[in-house]
């Protein structure tokens, strides 16, 4: 089986880029030390007025990791006072070309 791929984007309001990226910290901390968890990567737009100023682009070894993951009751309490100040849309994706 093949690794699956998390993207993420981000709806980040104005200055509170300093924000989303302590609360995309904490949840990396936490999701890094996840069995399954591979490596992750925070994108940041260039251009101005974008609806997704972050995009967190992440892999996992697969979906079954990313969704025990992520409905950990620790990881739900860690990102979930903040879920409301910045929406994110995470998918799971295959590769199927390169």
């Amino acid at each position: 089986m093949s690794d699956v791929v998390l993207i993420n984007p981000f709806e980040v309001g104005p200055g509170d880029e300093a924000a989303a990226l302590a609360y995309w910290e904490r949840a990396a901390d936490h999701l890094r030390r996840q069995p399954g968890f591979v490596d992750t990567r925070l994108h940041r737009a260039i251009a101005p007025g974008v609806r997704f100023p972050m995009v967190n682009v992440a892999t996992w070894r697969s979906t079954e990791a990313f969704l025990a993951a992520t409905s950990d009751p620790a990881f739900r309490a860690l990102v979930g006072p903040e879920l409301g100040r910045f929406p994110h849309h995470p998918g799971l994706y295959e590769v199927i070309r390169t």
